[in-house]
């Protein structure tokens, strides 16, 4: 059995990794396509290395346009990759455009697509990540969804297995697969020990998403609650330089606020281990989150991970300070049992592979 798999993304990496290991324990050849669609001077040849992560067979280098050039010109150029590697199933993995890409092209050459985190759903078509899963989730004969809501979204779709072209799993999250592994062999850098060793306590925070920081109104909301949580307990923000530039031309308070350079994702993991809550507009975060019990904040309207929300774990805030502020003073007495199983068991990777390896025989 072949399979080409598309990212486009550091973190699609760290998941596709997670089904490349079960993957490689059932003798699969896997070709890995790299679009090129967010490019990180961070991913090098030791990024590879420490997350033992197989490197791409095919860097497209397609980045740095608008949402319909990308999605063109990635879908071009996987096409002649698939002609020439003539896979069983094309894996794509969440909502970006490369996503999307990777499933169209593949479904013109009639080519079968699985779709990791299916059935995932903002409801707000504003939102081109949900464009690119609804669209996704409609061509890919395997549906692997992280979650019970997922799997319930595509079944109020009109998605089921006892449709001949979807077949819809819950086999949990990858990135659950993703955390436990990771976690035993994350190596911090000298930076996050120098912080951990000022900070005994402290917030983590991240702001990335483009409805906060391409509006400022919002933007200067959430700093200003951040600004005012960090005067007692301190908040450590790793900002993107773009970011950074955006609050510094709008003069946002940052005095008490702990600002560092975007970090590797063994500091992310060793910041989530220690902190004592999170605040964060990243889908990615909330569910990291809940995976090293920590409460968090959400600075959104609405959210992917409903359930998070239904159990407590998660309190959706948008980028209004006083709710941001009252969210953070409720903290304190929230004591929360996390051991319910809201992303599976930590077996995601070797559940869809098995999944393929039936589904292809």
């Amino acid at each position: 059995m072949k399979i080409v798999t598309v990212v486009g993304a550091r973190p699609q990496f760290v998941k596709a990794a997670v089904v490349s290991r079960a993957a490689s324990e059932e003798n699969i050849t896997e070709v890995i396509v790299h679009t090129g669609q967010h490019y990180d001077t961070n991913m090098s040849d030791v990024f590879f290395q420490e997350m033992q992560i197989p490197k791409p067979n095919y860097f497209l280098g397609i980045g740095g346009k608008s949402h319909g050039a990308l999605t063109g010109q990635m879908l071009e150029k996987i096409e002649f990759v698939l002609m020439d590697e003539k896979p069983d199933v094309v894996l794509t993995y969440g909502d970006t455009d490369s996503t999307l890409a990777g499933a169209l092209a593949a479904a013109k050459l009639h080519i079968p697509v699985a779709h990791v985190e299916a059935g995932l759903r903002s409801f707000n078509t504003a939102m081109p990540e949900e464009i690119n899963r609804i669209l996704t989730d409609r061509i890919s004969r395997w549906l692997f969804c992280p979650t019970e809501a997922a799997v319930q979204n595509l079944l109020d779709e009109g998605y089921g297995n006892t449709c001949r072209n979807h077949h819809v799993y819950n086999v949990g999250d990858v990135m659950y697969d993703a955390a436990l592994f990771y976690q035993k062999i994350a190596q911090p850098s000298r930076t996050v020990l120098d912080l951990l060793d000022k900070q005994s306590e402290f917030y983590l925070a991240t702001v990335h998403r483009a409805e906060n920081t391409d509006n400022p109104e919002r933007l200067c909301a959430i700093f200003q609650a951040l600004d005012e949580i960090s005067s007692h307990k301190a908040v450590i923000l790793p900002l993107h330089p773009r970011t950074r530039k955006v609050i510094a031309g709008m003069k946002l308070p940052l005095k008490n606020i702990e600002v560092i350079d975007p970090v590797g994702y063994f500091d992310m993991l060793t910041l989530l281990t220690h902190c004592n809550a999170v605040f964060t507009d990243s889908g990615g975060v909330q569910k990291e989150a809940y995976f090293f019990k920590k409460l968090c904040i959400t600075l959104r309207d609405e959210t992917e991970w409903v359930e998070l929300v239904e159990y407590g774990y998660n309190a959706l805030v948008g980028a209004d300070k006083v709710k941001i502020l009252d969210a953070q003073a409720g903290l304190a007495s929230k004591r929360f049992d996390f051991s319910t199983e809201l992303y599976g068991d930590g077996t995601a990777g070797e559940k869809i592979i098995q999944r393929l390896v039936v589904g292809l025989r």
